[in-house]
């Protein structure tokens, strides 16, 4: 009896992997941190996973992400998997437009859009230069749209597009400094907007909220704080790159193809809610 249930489990666990195999998945910022932990899931899962960022190497962190030895392109086919990484700085329009033109010359498609990338410039609005509120909104906010609106022609040209947009917790609640959290309100709006306009060709667009992830832009905290924080949690553990990486395998999946313009929040407590 065992061994047939391990049999049922192994040929289910295959059936849903072979949903994502071959799928074209690009993901801004995936070097480094949520958007590594993203792109390991979907290579897991046999998608070929397209890496943009602005280094290819990952990101060293504080107190997350602190001995990491490959760059997830090097993890995905070490283990198996298809990827290649495109050199790309998600604020400048050009790098962009050059990052959707190399992907049309090669797959003539994408499948699942990820609009990841995302910056935190601590300050206050006493502290915050305008050249730091600008680069935080042209990163987290103005790349999504640029972006989503240069990729369209190869989304269209999958059977079901899918772009995921991360925004955060903080979209609600504010913090972070001046630019951070309305960025990511931003992103929210955005969401639903697209989603609205491109429901008529089978794209759905969706948005994450996670809260404390273990990553390194949490560097700006100390041992103190996170204990703090870690303490208010109703679930004892914080956030891993991989509860993102799941809760964006369910919006690329078939099982959410009638849920768009939504939001998900992932933090351990709901506090987006």
């Amino acid at each position: 009896m065992v061994y047939i249930n391990i049999i049922i489990w192994t040929r289910k666990k295959y059936k849903n992997a072979s949903e994502f195999k071959d799928k074209i998945c690009l993901i801004t910022g995936g070097s480094s941190g949520i958007g590594r932990g993203i792109a390991l899931e979907f290579g897991r899962l046999g998608a070929n996973v397209i890496v943009a960022d602005i280094q290819e190497n990952s990101k060293i962190g504080k107190y997350h992400d602190t001995d990491i030895k490959t760059t997830t392109t090097e993890e995905i086919i070490n283990n198996g998997g298809k990827s290649e990484f495109i050199k790309c700085d998600c604020s400048e329009y050009s790098d962009l437009e050059k990052l959707v033109s190399s992907i049309e010359k090669k797959f003539k498609k994408i499948d699942i859009l990820i609009n990841n990338a995302g910056i935190h410039i601590p300050g206050s609005i006493e502290e915050q230069s305008i050249e730091d509120w600008d680069k935080v909104m042209s990163i987290n906010l103005r790349s999504i749209y640029a972006l989503s609106k240069l990729s369209l022609k190869l989304i269209k040209n999958s059977t079901s597009g899918r772009i995921i947009n991360i925004a955060s917790v903080n979209a609600f609640r504010g913090g972070l400094g001046p630019a951070y959290a309305p960025s990511k309100s931003g992103v929210l709006n955005l969401t639903r907007d697209m989603a609205i306009t491109l429901g008529k060709y089978n794209i759905t667009v969706n948005a994450i909220c996670p809260g404390y992830i273990e990553t390194p832009i949490q560097d700006y905290n100390t041992p103190d704080s996170i204990k703090k924080f870690l303490s208010t949690l109703p679930i004892q553990r914080l956030g891993k790159p991989k509860d993102i990486a799941h809760t964006a395998k369910f919006f690329a999946s078939k099982d959410s193809e009638w849920i768009t313009g939504s939001y998900l929040v992932v933090d351990g407590v709901g506090e987006g809610v």
